[in-house]
C-alpha cells in the first residue's frame, strides 16, 4: 500500500498510516515533542481513532441538491441518488422510533427536535456501507449507525451554544437552544450521548458479543478527551489567535470532525466482521473523506449563503477562526480537497469495485456537496 502523496508542497515522504492509531498530519507537519503544541494539548502523540416533528421520509428531499445530483462519479454506474433515498429511510425510521416521546416529554422533544431535523445522514450511510463492504447486512450495522448519528447531532446542538460557537441557525431551523432553552438543550445533548452507547449495546443482533465491544470501545475514544473533545478544546482556544497553522488547523478537523466520520466507517467494518487489514485500511479511507468533508465545509462557508446552507455562512470569518481557504487560498483548498478524495478511494482498490461503489459514491458526494 502505498503512502500518502497529497500534494508535493505539502507532504513528505513519511505516511500518516504507519501507526493504526497514531495521528500524523497529512501535510506532514507531525506534532514533535519541541515543537509547539496546540493550546491546551497533550504532550504525547495524538490519538485518534418532537412530537413527532418530521416523518421518516421527509428528509429525503433535501438530501441530494441539484448540484449533488450532477457530481462527478464517474468510476461507476451506481445509483448513489437512489441509495442515498433508501439509506435514509431505513435511517430516518429506525431513528424515529429509537427515540420516541416518552416521559418526561420536554426532554424527549428536544432530542428529537434535533436528531429528526433532517441532515444527510452522511455518517449512518458510511458505517451501513462498510458493513456491507465488508460482508455484513444493514441489520447488524444499523444501531451504530444510529449512534453515530445520536452523538453528532449531540455536538451540534452543544456546539450551537452561546458559550461555544453561538448559533442561532442550524439545518435550516432555529437551533435547539433557541427553541428549548440553554438547560434543556445540553441536557438533550447529554441524553443523546448516553443514550447511543445504550442503543448499541442493547439493539445489535446478529453480531458476536465481542465485535459489539470493541465497537463501542472505538465510539467511545473517538469522541472523548482525544477525540471530538479535544478537537473542540483546541479550536475554541484558537479563536482569535493570529499564529494558528496549518499543523494545528488540522489537528482541530481531524479531531473535531473527522473522527467521528472514521468512527463510523470502522464501527460498520468491525460489526460486519471485517479482519484486521479491512478495518485499517477502511480507517484510512475515513481518515481521508473526514478531513475533506471540513475543507469542503470551509470552502462552502465562504462561498454559499446562510440560505444556500441551511446554517450561518461566513461566521468563522467573524469570529477570526482559522479556515483553510484563510490559510491557504480558496483555489489551493479545493485542490487539497480533490487530493483527499482521490486517496481516499484509493483505499478502496483492493475491494470488490461493486460493494466499494457506495464508499466511492459518499466520497464524491463529500466533495461535490453544495450544502
Amino acid at each position: 500500500m502505498r503512502s500518502m502523496n497529497l500534494v508535493d508542497s505539502w507532504v513528505h515522504s513519511r505516511s500518516m498510516y504507519n501507526e493504526p492509531f497514531r495521528f500524523r498530519s497529512l501535510f506532514g507537519l507531525t506534532h514533535k515533542p519541541n515543537s509547539k503544541k496546540p493550546p491546551n494539548s497533550p504532550a504525547h502523540p495524538f490519538t485518534l481513532k418532537q412530537t413527532r416533528l418530521i416523518s421518516p421520509h421527509a428528509p429525503i428531499c433535501a438530501v441530494l441538491t441539484r448540484e449533488e445530483k450532477e457530481s462527478p462519479n464517474q468510476e461507476t454506474q451506481f445509483d448513489f441518488k437512489a441509495y442515498m433515498v433508501n439509506k435514509a429511510v431505513s435511517v430516518n425510521k429506525a431513528l424515529d422510533d429509537a427515540v420516541s416521546l416518552r416521559d418526561p416529554p420536554k426532554i424527549h422533544e428536544a432530542m428529537r427536535y434535533s436528531l429528526l431535523a433532517g441532515g444527510k445522514r452522511v455518517r449512518p450511510m458510511l458505517c451501513i456501507a462498510a458493513c456491507e463492504l465488508v460482508g455484513g447486512v444493514e441489520s447488524q450495522a444499523m444501531p451504530a449507525a444510529c449512534a453515530v448519528e445520536m452523538i453528532h447531532t449531540m455536538s451540534l446542538i452543544h456546539d450551537d451554544l452561546p458559550c461555544m460557537d453561538n448559533d442561532d441557525l442550524r439545518r435550516g431551523k432555529p437551533t435547539n437552544h433557541k427553541v428549548f432553552g440553554e438547560d434543556v438543550a445540553v441536557l438533550a445533548g447529554d441524553s443523546l450521548l448516553a443514550f447511543a452507547f445504550e442503543y448499541v449495546a442493547t439493539v445489535t443482533t446478529g453480531v458476536p458479543q465481542s465485535r459489539i465491544l470493541a465497537a463501542i470501545f472505538e465510539l467511545a475514544k473517538s469522541i472523548g478527551a482525544e477525540g471530538l473533545v479535544a478537537g473542540q478544546v483546541v479550536d475554541i482556544t484558537s479563536a482569535g489567535v493570529s499564529d494558528v497553522g496549518l499543523d494545528q488547523l488540522e489537528f482541530i478537523h481531524v479531531h473535531k470532525t473527522a473522527v467521528l466520520l472514521e468512527a463510523s466507517v470502522v464501527l460498520g467494518a468491525i460489526l460486519g466482521g471485517g479482519n484486521k487489514e479491512e478495518v485499517e485500511k477502511l480507517r484510512k479511507f475515513a481518515r481521508c473523506i473526514g478531513l475533506l468533508f471540513q475543507v469542503v465545509d470551509d470552502i462552502l462557508d465562504v462561498t454559499k449563503s446562510s440560505a444556500e446552507l441551511g446554517k450561518t455562512a461566513g461566521k468563522d470569518l467573524v469570529a477570526e477562526k482559522a479556515t483553510y481557504p484563510k490559510l491557504m487560498g480558496l483555489e489551493k483548498s479545493r485542490e487539497f480537497a480533490e487530493k483527499l478524495n482521490e486517496e481516499a478511494k484509493d483505499q478502496l482498490s483492493g475491494f470488490d469495485s461493486g460493494k466499494a461503489a457506495p464508499l466511492v459514491a459518499l466520497a464524491n458526494y463529500i466533495a461535490y456537496r453544495q450544502n
